[in-house]
């Protein structure tokens, strides 16, 4: 019960009380005068209220209050209050000691939590006693005819419905509702949400633990298909439990008489039910001596009743409990008649087991205890299950290891002791080199014994106070608390290399594996769990890169670039997909013989939105190794192609732009359909798109990029190939590429003026080879006059270069088509 009433005098304004109630959670209040209850008023009483009139809510608590006020002795037993509340319709008990002066309140909800009723809770389930066919008001209708509702339907709560959402109204609210004083407002503004909801086939004792531990006074009920078919409170489980009570009871009874009509011993139908218990009993006397065992105690301890007759129950002591545990127990015993909890005994073989215990003392009519009557289950499964839970929740299952979760537990108070004892450890971080190609060839089940086994020799090269842990997969950290230095650390890397790359025999099959190993230090590399477990990671990646089955030190700024590399692949990635940051240059060729403007290069160029501008050197590279090469490539020429519509658009008249191609944008299966569908989708004539690729995309497959690029020239494309003269320049090659133009490397160019070189030579042959296989050409990276009037003495076509112009965007360079 409650045993601090709440209360308030009899002038007490409505919405006063109403706000202490709702302040204290509690479900009524008590009206006192001259320190005697005069009166009751309870949420229930709060539907009667007629909300439209706020004046009302200011009137003294005296006019609507209950009375007179039912009460209860404190002596009076727990089910015989449960027994009142039901016969009288009741929902609370203002109990009184010996004076008659109120000392705490009984509700419905105190006797669901503490009559004892989990026997009967367990076995039913929710709707056998659930309230079918709640009440259900629409979320727009006022909190007036809402209470009006639930008072004339004798309803404690009301679902609420409103445009798919749900929510559930109870006298509660209403309590709260006339706290605030407000105006009269939507059911929906004050209903509760979200709102629980339980199947019709759940326990009883689940639902009443899902109200407690929610603190929470109403669930919504569904059947099979989800559809809500009831409405649960703490006053239907102690109705339905009291009926179940009852019922068993009668059926008792009846049992009872019957066995009375054949014998005429009322004690035949009692002993029945005990002997029948799956729960072991145990009755003693006053002084604690056994008069009375049941079978079920027999089967669960193997002591018959003539092994421990006259004995005390200390001869199933287990001697695990101390005297100050039974102290405690009998001092319970004593002074509530009541003990409940978990104790260790053993059996009559010797084995423990861990049993759950209730001792009741049983009283005469004077309240002398004449005997104790005990009931126990045997839960040492239970708890071995619970445990098991336990186990798994920290080790791995497979190599019974640590996991992540403890792992990190113990490397926290490796931290601290270190910290404490100004020392260091370290994190290991161990990946398994090739243990995939091993899982794909000889099966999953070799691999899992394979893991046991790398698991057991790293074990034994660690020490005692090491722990060894698995991640999942193929991935293992050993922590080494303290040690002395780096080389520790790495004389126990190399120990464990070592066992791990021995030769393994498992299941007919001899092979070997390596293990990658990356070692971050405390405090040198980290001061927290994370982050050493991250830069180990990080070093072992290095391993990995620079060789396997070796080990690397964590190093800062060799993470910091990673990291950097990281951050700028991602902002390249964001900048592919959404083309912020990315912008087309482009750069003249110009005819040798009089400048004029014939075509441009197009050049891919990013403004990062951070550092600025980066070198395409750079960001190509990186698109390139991240795998974005490919869709940068049609991002430049949808980028390409826009910009030649946007100048068409303004009037300009157009020349040929190329466009250089990637490996992997070239051998796309659909590369020549995909051009084809963008070029109409733009609207440009496909002569005005030139393709420049190097050489050496079509070294291992130069039959099929042969065709390729044929189907690029019917299609009105054309072809240029760039660096020429830096790669394999095979002039079978060069005669049967399908090419327009070549372009003379820029190394070349930049070497012309220095006489003592061969690139004068070069490029008067690769000109002239050019001229008479009808190639255009070339010279780009043209930056001097010099190297201009150099180029004259060549079948030099067309020069590009910082001496005709820079790169320019497509503002600037639509400057150069006006021009034109």
């Amino acid at each position: 019960m409650q045993t601090s009433i709440l209360h308030c005098t009899t002038d007490t304004p409505l919405y006063e009380a109403a706000k202490h109630m709702a302040d204290r959670q509690c479900s009524s209040i008590v009206i006192m005068e001259n320190q005697q209850a005069v009166g009751l008023w309870t949420e229930h009483d709060a539907l009667t209220i007629n909300f439209s009139a706020l004046t009302a809510l200011a009137r003294p608590i005296t006019e609507f209050m209950s009375s007179p006020v039912h009460t209860a002795p404190q002596q009076m037993l727990l089910s015989e209050a449960a027994l009142f509340l039901n016969t009288h319709k009741l929902r609370h008990l203002v109990v009184v000691n010996e004076t008659g002066h109120p000392i705490g309140i009984l509700s419905q909800t105190d006797i669901v939590m503490n009559q004892g009723l989990e026997p009967y809770l367990r076995l039913r389930e929710v709707q056998s006693v659930m309230r079918p066919d709640p009440l259900v008001i629409q979320g727009s209708l006022k909190v007036t005819e809402a209470a009006h509702q639930m008072r004339i339907l004798k309803q404690d709560a009301a679902i609420i419905i409103d445009n798919h959402q749900m929510g559930i109204i109870t006298e509660r609210d209403i309590v709260s509702f006339i706290a605030r004083q407000l105006e009269d407002m939507p059911v929906m503004e004050i209903a509760s949400q979200p709102v629980l909801s339980v199947d019709e086939s759940t326990p009883l004792i689940n639902a009443r633990d899902l109200l407690i531990n929610h603190h929470i006074r109403h669930l919504v009920v569904r059947d099979n298909q989800g559809i809500i078919s009831g409405l649960l409170s703490f006053s239907d489980i102690l109705v339905g439990a009291e009926y179940l009570y009852l019922s068993d009871l009668s059926d008792a009874l009846a049992q009872r008489d019957m066995a009375l009509v054949r014998s005429r011993q009322n004690l035949q139908l009692a002993e029945r039910v005990i002997n029948s218990s799956l729960e072991g009993i145990i009755i003693t006397d006053a002084d604690t001596r056994i008069e009375f065992v049941n079978p079920a105690f027999t089967s669960l301890t193997g002591f018959t009743l003539e092994d421990i007759a006259g004995k005390k129950p200390s001869v199933l002591s287990s001697g695990r409990q101390d005297s100050a545990f039974y102290d405690q127990m009998w001092q319970s015993l004593k002074t509530s008649g009541y003990w409940r909890g978990e104790v260790w005994n053993r059996r009559k073989s010797g084995e423990l087991y861990l049993e759950l215990l209730t001792i009741t003392a049983i009283t005469n009519d004077e309240g002398v205890n004449q005997h104790y009557a005990g009931l126990f289950s045997d839960i040492t499964h239970m708890r071995e299950n619970e445990d098991k839970i336990r186990h798994l929740a920290y080790y791995d299952v497979l190599t019974r290891l640590p996991n992540r979760r403890l792992l990190e537990d113990r490397i926290k108070l490796a931290i601290r002791h270190a910290h404490r004892e100004t020392q260091q450890l370290a994190i290991m971080f161990i990946d398994l080199d090739h243990f995939k190609q091993v899982n794909d060839t000889l099966g999953h089940a070799l691999g899992d014994e394979l893991l046991l086994n790398v698991a057991a020799r790293m074990t034994a090269k660690l020490r005692e106070d090491d722990t060894l842990a698995r991640l999942g997969g193929d991935e293992f950290i050993a922590l080494l608390p303290n040690i002395n230095g780096f080389s520790e650390a790495t004389n126990v890397a190399r120990r464990l290399i070592e066992a791990v790359s021995a030769p393994y025999s498992l299941q007919g099959h001899s092979f070997r594996i390596g293990c990658s190993m990356g070692i971050s230090l405390y405090p040198d590399d980290g001061n927290t769990p994370e982050v050493l477990i991250q830069h180990a990671d990080a070093a072992m990646y290095r391993a990995k890169h620079e060789g396997r089955n070796t080990y690397r030190l964590y190093q800062a700024d060799i993470d910091r670039k990673a990291r950097d590399q990281l951050s700028m692949e991602t902002a390249l990635r964001n900048a592919v997909e959404t083309g912020e940051g990315l912008y087309m240059a482009y750069q003249p060729l110009v005819r040798r013989d009089n400048k004029q403007l014939i075509s441009a290069e197009a050049l891919a160029r990013w403004d990062h939105p951070e550092h600025g501008p980066i070198l395409p050197g750079k960001f190509i590279t990186l698109a390139e190794s991240s795998g974005l090469i490919l869709p940068l490539g049609k991002r430049v020429i949808d980028l390409v192609l826009e910009d030649m519509a946007r100048w068409r658009g303004a009037g300009k008249k157009l020349v040929p732009i190329a466009i250089n191609l990637s490996a992997a944008q070239f051998w796309q299966p659909d590369f020549v359909a995909t051009i084809k569908q963008k070029l109409h989708d733009n609207d440009i004539p496909a002569s005005l798109i030139t393709f420049e690729l190097t050489e050496s995309i079509l070294l291992n497959r130069q039959a099929d990029g042969t065709a390729l690029l044929q189907q690029l020239r019917e299609l009105g494309c054309g072809i240029a190939l760039d660096d020429f003269g830096t790669g394999y320049s095979s002039l079978s090659y060069l005669h049967n590429i399908p090419a327009h133009s070549l372009k003379i490397d820029r190394s070349f160019i930049e070497a012309l003026d220095h006489e003592e070189n061969n690139s004068r030579t070069i490029v008067a042959a690769i000109s002239s080879l050019a001229r008479e296989l009808g190639l255009k050409v070339v010279a780009e990276g043209v930056e001097t006059e010099q190297q201009w009037h150099l180029l004259g003495n060549y079948a030099i076509d067309f020069i590009q270069g910082y001496l005709i112009a820079k790169p320019q965007p497509q503002g600037q360079f639509a400057e150069h088509l006006s021009a034109r």
